[in-house]
């Protein structure tokens, strides 16, 4: 570490109130602002400077900003293990999972390491394994790819697979490609190659000339100045506002008397407010560390060939206003953390499954395993993932059984009280997963009981009483009710589509889509046998 750097963000944080790590981490997060800009005028000739370039700034950040020098180690070992491990096992079809326990191991090591440590505030390296656990379990799965023929692969393995091990040099550029180093977003390295060759930019013909972007100057790179810097103006408003509400709205205070003071609907509200706050930061966070990736090009998306605007939104690792107005569970998780649903889905989701079956519970229970251990060994964690999987049930049937009543039976538009249902799932949603995440927040399992006991339990006592009506006759009595409504215009009664479809039961986060479903089917699968 630098001492004459690390002294200013000692001297902001005691009066701030903010951690200085923190600090350094949103410094940092600016500063590959005006550096993706110097990465960016590096001729598209010179592939390697760039990769040097990248790996120059990486070490400065982990050894001078934050001296992490067994953290520098730390991602050294898993890389260079994994490319080991792709190198002398790719004829095997074990390789990718030998290389994803190997990751997921020694991810876990260091978790326990930092949970008996006691300080989940201070900046380590696990935040950045955890990034590259993504990255590294998914270039195994590329490369094993790149061994199968054609009518094996789908359209995404296609496009993501690797014929040929990279280059140390271009590995090592992508392992550490600083704008997305401590939080992501994680990209595969198919995507790297293409922007360090800049066939990424590569326009289809079917492109007029005038709606094609304009590009920087001798490159191919479009210029992307003004996506990046809304990027980083949101992301900035994001921390601006977590730095008051931050004092106000501690997770600490929840375990104050005056906490309890107040009555339940204030208790509520405040609730809401730490999840919000702690929420904000990592707003924050991604959407700066999205606009540097962005500025470099990274984002880049495609052109709409009728408007010719350029998409930026490759690497789109959060939408705040998704997680904010969600009416549903569902629509929460994957408005939040958008690259890791992605993998979940893409190398354990699927990958689990035979080839020719449908994801059952096996594959659900396994991505929930993965997402679970990913995170950490925090009790919180547990408790917030095993409640949310209960909460997708109970909406579940809400979705089923309830909305339809506010559709037109005929049409299937929303009707006039259509909006206040609406209103009425954003509220239940917010609170609900206010208690949820509260266990993320306070990370132990005797103080999360404690804050949902100050708040009587009510998700909790909501999804008992819920799961109790509609194991009740009350369930049939809706049906028959909907059955009747329907019966009345002459339109059979349909389940939904998106309740069947497989990508509409896709775990989000690791959340089961559809728990109840996946219960009765492997209960069959038992029966079977």
């Amino acid at each position: 570490m630098l001492t004459f750097i690390h002294r200013p963000f000692e001297l902001i944080s005691s009066r701030c109130g903010i951690s200085a790590d923190y600090l350094k981490l949103v410094f940092s997060w600016l500063l590959s602002y005006p550096l993706a800009g110097l990465l960016k005028c590096i001729p598209d000739s010179r592939p390697d400077e760039k990769n040097i370039f990248s790996i120059c700034i990486s070490a400065f950040y982990l050894l001078g900003l934050f001296d992490l020098r067994d953290g520098l180690q730390t991602l050294f070992i898993s890389s260079a293990g994994i490319y080991c491990i792709a190198k002398y096992l790719r004829r095997s079809s074990l390789m990718p999972w030998i290389g994803f326990l190997f990751v997921m191991a020694h991810l876990s090591v260091n978790q326990i390491y930092r949970q008996l440590a006691g300080d989940p505030g201070i900046v380590d390296v696990t935040g950045a394994q955890m990034v590259l656990v993504m990255k590294l379990s998914a270039f195994c799965w590329n490369v094993a790819d790149g061994q199968l023929p054609e009518d094996r692969l789908s359209d995404f393995q296609k496009d993501r697979r690797l014929r040929e091990l990279p280059s140390l040099l271009d590995y090592a550029g992508w392992v550490l490609f600083f704008p997305a180093l401590f939080a992501g977003p994680a990209f595969d390295f198919a995507e790297y190659r293409k922007w360090l060759d800049t066939s990424m930019f590569e326009l289809p013909p079917n492109i007029e000339a005038s709606k094609k972007p304009p590009v920087r100057r001798k490159g191919k790179t479009p210029r992307s100045g003004t996506p990046a810097f809304w990027k980083a103006l949101s992301g900035l408003m994001w921390i601006g506002l977590f730095v008051p509400m931050s004092a106000r709205y501690d997770v600490v205070r929840l375990f104050e008397p005056s906490f309890a003071e107040g009555g339940f609907l204030r208790r509520l509200w405040f609730l809401y407010c730490v999840g919000f706050t702690a929420r904000i930061k990592y707003y924050g966070a991604w959407s700066l560390a999205e606009g540097a990736c962005i500025l470099t090009g990274m984002g880049y998306n495609g052109v709409d060939p009728v408007t010719g605007k350029v998409s930026w939104n490759r690497l789109q690792n959060i939408d705040p206003w998704g997680v904010e107005l969600a009416s549903n569970i569902r629509g929460y998780l994957a408005g939040w953390n958008m690259n890791t649903n992605q993998w979940l889905r893409n190398y354990v989701y699927l990958r689990v499954t035979p080839k020719g079956k449908k994801p059952g519970f096996r594959a659900s229970l396994i991505t929930f395993t993965t997402s679970a251990l990913w995170h950490g060994f925090y009790p919180g964690y547990y408790l917030s993932f095993v409640l949310a999987s209960l909460i997708q049930t109970v909406a579940k049937n809400f979705r089923r059984y309830i909305r339809p009543f506010f559709l037109d039976p005929i049409s299937g538009l929303p009707t006039p009280q259509k909006r206040y249902y609406d209103i009425v799932c954003v509220l239940v949603t917010q609170t609900a997963m206010s208690f949820v995440v509260a266990p993320f927040l306070i990370l132990n399992f005797s103080g999360s009981i404690f804050v949902w006991s100050r708040v009587y339990f009510y998700v909790i006592i909501g999804v008992i009483l819920s799961m109790g009506f509609f194991a009740s006759p009350g369930k049939q009595l809706l049906k028959q009710r909907l059955g009747a409504r329907q019966k009345k215009t002459g339109v059979k009664l349909a389940r939904s589509s998106s309740q069947d479809s497989i990508s509409g039961r896709e775990p989000v986060l690791g959340v089961a889509a559809d728990p109840e479903r996946e219960l009765d089917e492997v209960l069959q699968e038992l029966r079977g046998k």
